[in-house]
């Protein structure tokens, strides 16, 4: 560990509070100070990795560069703090167990009781080294979970003993937790953001910073009470409230209140300088835009929660600002226009975007949307799954294949216009066993992605098992859908066009997932600004 500093991230009181946001923001202010920061997730659920898990219940899958399928959180740490995170920043206990129980099965422990103390804290222990370097400054994990779960418990205990190692000179502990307002009474509660803070000080963690999430604003009398009973300074209560315009906002706010600051004097560092004016000269653009309104259809599968598809709304977000674009976005069940007659939801937008997604539901209604944007002539986006329905709407629509498919929905299709990859045969494990991460792509001169990009020479983010089947790729050109993007051998398609059509592209692999507010995504930003062209 060397002279690496260590923050740990918990979270008190219920879930979903933010915790990902503020650590992210919180590698932004420390690294826009000069320091090197890693960071990492760890999640106390058994799943081995979220690549296997429902959107429903998790949001998206997020994807890293070296093929890791992990927590949507990473995403906020890259779209933030402008890291690089890899299969080391995400860890689950289902991951941390495996490993243990594997051990133990080739005679790692020499035949000694296996136990959670010392064994799986001390492999929790070794997962948070991995996630950092020795050249790393300042190393910020949050764990998952809520303090009082019973599987978060090994967790807090590893972070206990690494803080402890490490020295508390080299340490800090934030705690994110709720203060509620109460709108029967009128009143702000402080007791529940007390006893999650007694829950981490009697397993042994004290916590250096309290970051209360609060919709209404704290009064002075709440910050002493909070300072008092959680054994802290006032000035390392700080107060985290709802944002109303972007959660950009959020590090510009933290600033604002030395938490920064804060955590390099307890872990006994200089603070340096911080410029915030670029990001700062961006939120104002997100915040007041003077382009003009433009609404963009998202038709997908599982718009029920937004955080499925959190990495597209995020991208969408970068390229209206890019463009000053007043953005608005319109999700869309695909099962509700499958028959055509819910197709009146997307009177009015000025592009349609079709993410990915797995499973047969709803690829109809997919499909019907990218005729309705073929037709009417909207600009149009189809990712993964997205980029598929375009080449089946093609070929059902254009090319005279009526019965055309995927063979993931129909396996007997007369007409494979979409297949599963060659190394996918035989395989039959879920997790982890897909086309992953960072594959490098090839463009035609003279195409729209290439005027997007300024560049012919692309690397982009896969997750898929299926492709464009190139047996059917005459027939699908001649019906006017072109490849245009190809994987360097020439068998893969990765980019198809409508060279017919104001701006029609599909891209087998996952943009979303590079996209920054400081750097939006080429096809994103192309998107944006084509459907406010067409307006």
């Amino acid at each position: 560990m060397a002279g690496t500093r260590l923050v740990f991230i918990t979270g008190g009181v219920v879930s979903s509070l933010g915790k990902g946001i503020t650590a992210a923001s919180i590698a932004l202010l420390l690294r826009r100070r000069g320091y090197r920061v890693s960071i990492q997730k760890l999640d106390p659920y058994l799943n081995v990795d979220p690549g296997t898990m429902s959107p429903y219940q998790h949001g998206e899958v997020y994807v890293t560069e070296d093929g890791a399928e992990t927590d949507l959180d990473l995403g906020h740490y890259e779209r933030f703090a402008g890291v690089t995170c890899t299969r080391s920043s995400n860890f689950t206990a289902g991951r941390i167990y495996s490993s243990v129980l594997g051990r133990e099965r080739r005679g790692g422990y020499l035949g000694r009781t296996v136990q959670v103390i010392p064994h799986v804290t001390d492999e929790i222990k070794a997962a948070i080294r991995e996630g950092f370097g020795e050249d790393t400054h300042i190393a910020i994990v949050e764990v998952g979970g809520t303090a009082g779960d019973i599987e978060s418990l090994p967790f807090l205990e590893a972070i206990r003993q690494l803080g402890t190692e490490a020295g508390r000179d080299r340490t800090a502990f934030v705690h994110l937790t709720l203060v509620p307002y109460l709108k029967a009474s009128g009143e702000t509660k402080t007791k529940p953001a007390q006893q999650s803070s007694g829950i981490l000080r009697e397993i042994g963690i004290f916590p250096d910073i309290l970051i209360c999430r609060t919709e209404r604003p704290m009064q002075e009398e709440h910050f002493e009470k909070l300072a008092l009973f959680c054994s802290l300074p006032r000035r390392n209560v700080i107060e985290e409230r709802d944002v109303s315009g972007s959660i950009y906002e959020v590090p510009v706010e933290l600033a604002a209140q030395h938490l920064d600051e804060l955590i390099l004097e307890k872990v006994g560092l200089p603070p340096g300088g911080l410029d915030l004016s670029d990001w700062k000269e961006m939120l104002g653009r997100a915040l007041s835009p003077s382009g003009g309104r433009v609404t963009i259809a998202v038709v997908g599968k599982y718009m029920a929660l937004r955080d499925a598809y959190k990495s597209i709304f995020e991208a969408l977000k970068h390229g209206a600002i890019a463009c000053d674009a007043d953005l608005e976005t319109i999700g869309v069940e695909s099962e509700e226009i499958a028959d055509g007659s819910g197709l009146t939801k997307l009177e009015g937008v000025n592009g349609i975007l079709v993410p990915g997604g797995f499973g047969y539901r709803g690829i109809e209604g997919k499909i019907a949307a990218v005729r309705f944007a073929r037709e009417r002539r909207l600009p149009f986006l189809g990712i993964c799954l997205g980029m598929q329905c375009a080449v089946i709407e093609t070929a059902r629509s254009l090319a005279g294949m009526e019965d055309a498919h995927s063979t993931e929905f129909e396996p007997d299709t007369k007409h494979p216009v979409i297949n599963l990859m060659a190394d996918q045969a035989g395989v039959t494990d879920l997790g982890g066993t897909m086309r992953l991460g960072a594959w490098p792509c090839r463009l035609e001169p003279g195409s729209k992605a290439a005027a997007c990009y300024g560049t012919l020479d692309i690397s982009e983010r896969h997750r898929h098992r299926y492709e464009f089947n190139p047996a059917y790729a005459c027939e699908l050109e001649k019906a006017g859908l072109v490849r245009t993007g190809l994987s360097p051998d020439g068998t893969l398609a990765e980019i198809v066009e409508r060279p017919d059509h104001p701006w029609f592209v599909a891209c087998q692999f996952h943009p979303e997932f590079k996209s920054r507010p400081l750097a939006p995504h080429p096809l994103f930003e192309g998107f944006v600004r084509a459907a406010m062209e067409g307006r």
